[in-house]
């Protein structure tokens, strides 16, 4: 039995930043006290994570994490500033990284190599160009029988898009638009800080691997290793997938108010 311990990492984050957030609403916009706690905690995870590697994770935590701290009132000059410091990094460990620099490129033109660097993306959107409309039927998808690489977990969509054509891969975004608004109004809810904060923090998680997700397998982002929450087969994703529901449904069974007060900065 194998166990990915950047998903414990992930709602672990979340899980802090929404406690460390709810106790410091009075000082978000000072550096020091608000801003700088924050960043060395989400460095010292994204350090472990970078050394497992798991890069796409690492992305996604940092980008949740500037997120909640826009959300909460942090200066944006601040997060501007850490985000161009953040950047060079980023592209100085892609340009390094043989692996990545393959991803980047045949991102770029997944056509120029499609039985090398590129295959993957070409197979995926061959299944979605097979699908159509309606798809080719449930079960009777063709790119799943060894053709597509990890169809049954990174590039679950790409069969959805095969068999159920792009009516079912428009059916499975717009419950992830629905679970991303729940997400939301159980935020707007929560009858405090903590629970907001927690219920944004998970809603922005799934919504962010979603987007990953499906841009990958639609070719709009370079390919990465990344789960879709509830579908990709995996114990993982999975576990950490529904424990994150379940907190979100506690938060939204709520009848408070916290974000009907004045709090703060709070955007």
């Amino acid at each position: 039995m194998q166990f990915q311990p950047s998903e414990i990492a992930k709602l672990s984050l979340v899980l802090w930043l929404a406690r460390s957030l709810a106790r410091r609403q009075d000082r978000i916009r000072d550096f020091s006290a608000g801003m700088l706690p924050h960043l060395l905690v989400l460095g010292m995870v994204a350090a472990l994570l970078l050394a497992e590697p798991d890069f796409g994770t690492t992305v996604v935590l940092v980008c949740l994490t500037f997120a909640l701290l826009f959300i909460a009132g942090a200066r944006v000059t601040y997060l501007v500033c850490g985000a161009a410091v953040a950047a060079p990094i980023a592209a100085f460990l892609v340009w390094h990284s043989p692996y990545r620099l393959r991803r980047v490129l045949a991102f770029i033109d997944p056509w120029a190599d499609p039985r090398g660097h590129g295959y993957q993306a070409v197979e995926s959107l061959l299944a979605f160009g097979a699908g159509g409309t309606a798809g080719v039927g449930l079960g009777g998808s063709h790119q799943k029988l060894f053709f597509l690489p990890a169809a049954h977990t990174d590039f679950i969509l790409s069969i959805v898009g095969e068999e159920l054509g792009f009516l079912g891969v428009s059916t499975v975004l717009l419950l992830f638009g629905v679970l991303i608004w729940r997400g939301l109004k159980a935020a707007h809810n929560a009858p405090d800080p903590f629970g907001c904060y927690l219920a944004l923090g998970v809603t922005l998680l799934f919504a962010f691997e979603a987007l990953v997700n499906a841009g990958m397998a639609l070719s709009l982002l370079p390919t990465k290793g990344m789960a879709l929450p509830f579908l990709s087969y995996g114990m993982s994703s999975a576990v950490v997938s529904l424990l994150a529901a379940g907190i979100l449904l506690s938060v939204s069974g709520g009848a408070g108010g916290f974000l009907k007060r004045p709090a703060g900065g709070l955007r």
